[in-house]
């Protein structure tokens, strides 16, 4: 229990001591300090667990406590509203007085009283979280040491504000350890509301007007989930007289639908499900580390982990169908728009949405199988997608672009830059990683429960998604004889939070069959009450281990002989006559042109006029429909 408060408590006394600290050595020794602490007690305390096994803490009187996160509400209420009149963005202040009255007259009125709290608790998905949040996000922080100095040493023009970028890091790391310890809905509204504040505040960092045009809208959006979980909960308190989470999973109430499709609602402004994506777009304003934080272990998972916990109630339900279907769309549409875009952050930011939609459609689905999927494709992704954003934040710094077509050779002129994103890339979908197994799961569950739609939806998006990973890696690993290696000037810190990401990466890949019967089995036997068949089969296991191998066997194959045999360079054939090694060429009328390789980005298809905006108006149309449905049919 002491480590569980500790985890909860400490990153935000870092977060206060960083806001006071403005020399760079001191900073950068609290968190280097601050970020191997938390990852060591997560890993002490997960190794912990497993051995002592599952247990259930207790907090019973906790007065002190419930008003003391009542008066933190208040305070960000009133930062919000300030913030709201200074810059003329007066929705977001309505929303939240809306939410945080509503929780206010809740508690204060005494109808949270008489109950029997459990407001800690901790299962395997926890330590999953947990290993994610301390070890994934206490890398990003120190990534971030060097990152930052590099960033404002070439952006002069925005006002440097690192203790509090510092600051807003540590307190999402402890609103998030909160949040997962949590069981009581109200102590999980306060660490969800925190979070969401943190991502506006890192968001408009620069304080530009885009910057602050972005912040607002992540904001309102996840106000409006926010006061939706709000409403959740004061239904579930006075007339189900429910105050934990498990109690919705649990209650054979006809009207537990209510506060159900309240919270996976929820869960989708958090997750950026459409139409509710854009926010997450937006915060591609903000430097990397923020990136980075938002789009791996942090805010987008806490929508994921909401509609993880809730699955067992989603299935079969109407709310579950409109969860499974508006994610299996989100899937499939955010995998076209990435195909549009060479800018290496949009790609990965759709390709955040698109991987959370198909979270999000397993956890809908609700399937044991489904929930194996979701729960591994969380992890994958959230490793993956930390260690391909850092890297393009590295390679921005060192060359100035992070657009792909940029990046054109990048496996001569940086190795280690090609090395780690080749490895980023190959976690998001080439076998065995897990993204990709992973997908098969999810599209076995799918055929099982006979939903051709999401079938449909998973094929068509999965073959888009293939598309757009394939250009970036191939852009890559393509070199000319002439491209030379560069110097390289990233700080020691930003090398050891991507060497540490890649080896990550391939140790889940190892010990994928260990954490599936070490975690998964364990928790999804406890999810569902009943013993879960094994997903992985030992013939999938031994096929994985093949692949595995030759991942690494294959190369040093290629490499040996290679260097037995003499390699001829080659230029293409340009319809006239090459010179200076390919780079130019003479056309058949005599004029001297340069020879370039650029990707397909299929604009006059998938142009952002039209294509995204019919689909956000379905994924609305299909979440109210569905919404309605979902409570009507109960009140």
């Amino acid at each position: 229990m002491e480590m569980i408060v500790a985890l909860i408590l400490f990153p935000f006394a870092v977060a206060a001591v960083l806001a006071c600290v403005s020399d760079n050595k001191i900073r950068k020794a609290v968190v280097y300090f601050s970020a191997f602490a938390i990852m060591i007690s997560a890993v002490v305390f997960t190794v912990g667990f497993l051995i002592r096994g599952e247990r259930l803490s207790h907090l019973p009187h906790t007065e002190i406590i419930d008003r003391g996160m009542l008066v933190v509400e208040a305070l960000l209420t009133c930062l919000i509203i300030w913030l709201s009149i200074k810059y003329k963005k007066y929705y977001a202040a309505l929303l939240s007085v809306a939410q945080t009255g509503l929780m206010a007259w809740l508690e204060l009125s005494g109808r949270t009283e008489g109950f029997e709290l459990n407001h800690i608790f901790c299962d395997r998905l926890t330590l999953i979280m947990v290993l994610m949040i301390g070890i994934v996000g206490s890398f990003i922080c120190i990534y971030a040491v060097g990152y930052m100095n590099d960033y404002h040493h070439h952006h002069t023009e925005y006002k440097d504000r690192r203790k509090f970028f510092f600051a807003m890091l540590f307190v999402f790391l402890g609103a998030m350890f909160g949040l997962v310890f949590s069981s009581n809905l109200i102590w999980i509204y306060f660490f969800w509301e925190i979070t969401s504040v943190s991502s506006f505040l890192l968001i408009g960092y620069t304080r530009t007007d885009e910057a602050v045009h972005n912040s607002f809208r992540a904001l309102w959006m996840n106000l409006l989930g926010g006061l939706a979980f709000a409403i959740a909960i004061a239904y579930a308190v006075i007339e189900l007289n429910i105050i934990n989470l498990s109690q919705i999973t649990e209650s054979g109430s006809k009207l537990v639908a209510v506060p159900l499709t309240l919270l996976a609602f929820a869960g989708l402004t958090k997750s950026a499900q459409m139409p509710f994506s854009r926010w997450l777009m937006g915060a591609m304003v903000a430097p990397t580390p923020t990136s980075a934080l938002l789009h791996s272990a942090t805010m987008v998972k806490a929508g994921v982990y909401l509609l993880i916990r809730l699955a067992p109630a989603l299935k079969g339900s109407v709310a579950g169908y409109t969860v499974a279907l508006l994610g299996g769309f989100t899937f499939f549409i955010a995998s076209i728009r990435a195909i549009i875009h060479s800018d290496g952050k949009k790609i990965l930011a759709y390709s955040t949405v698109s991987n959370l939609g198909l979270i999000t459609a397993c956890a809908g689905v609700g399937y044991d199988e489904t929930v194996w999927a979701a729960i591994f494709l969380m992890m994958f992704h959230a490793v993956s997608k930390s260690l391909l954003f850092q890297s393009v934040g590295a390679v921005e710094n060192a060359t100035g672009s992070r657009d792909v077509e940029n990046m054109h050779g990048l496996i001569k002129r940086y190795p280690f830059y090609a090395v780690v994103i080749t490895i980023g890339i190959a976690g998001m979908f080439l076998a065995p990683f897990g993204m990709l197994i992973s997908k098969w799961a999810a599209l076995k569950a799918f055929v099982d429960a006979k939903n051709i739609l999401l079938v449909l939806l998973l094929a068509f998006g999965s073959a888009t998604t293939m598309f757009y990973w394939t250009k970036w890696l191939l852009k890559i690993l393509a070199w000319s004889e002439k491209t030379e290696t560069q110097k390289n000037t990233t700080s020691k810190g930003q090398w050891l939070s991507l060497a540490a990401h890649a080896v990550i990466m391939v140790c889940l890949v190892l010990f994928y069959p260990m954490i599936s019967r070490v975690f998964m089995q364990p928790l999804l036997d406890a999810m569902y009450d009943y013993e879960v068949l094994q997903v992985l089969s030992i013939t999938d296991m031994v096929i994985m281990a093949m692949m595995v191998g030759a991942i690494f066997i294959v190369p040093v194959i290629a490499w040996l002989i290679s260097r037995k045999s003499k390699v001829t360079m080659t230029t293409a054939y340009m319809s006239g006559v090459n010179h200076d090694d390919g780079r130019k060429f003479v056309d058949s009328f005599g004029e001297e042109k340069d020879t370039y390789l650029a990707n397909w980005y299929l604009l006059d298809m998938f142009g952002p006029t039209k294509f995204m905006k019919p689909a956000t108006i379905i994924a609305a149309a299909g979440l109210i429909v569905g919404m309605v449905l979902a409570i009507g049919g109960v009140l």
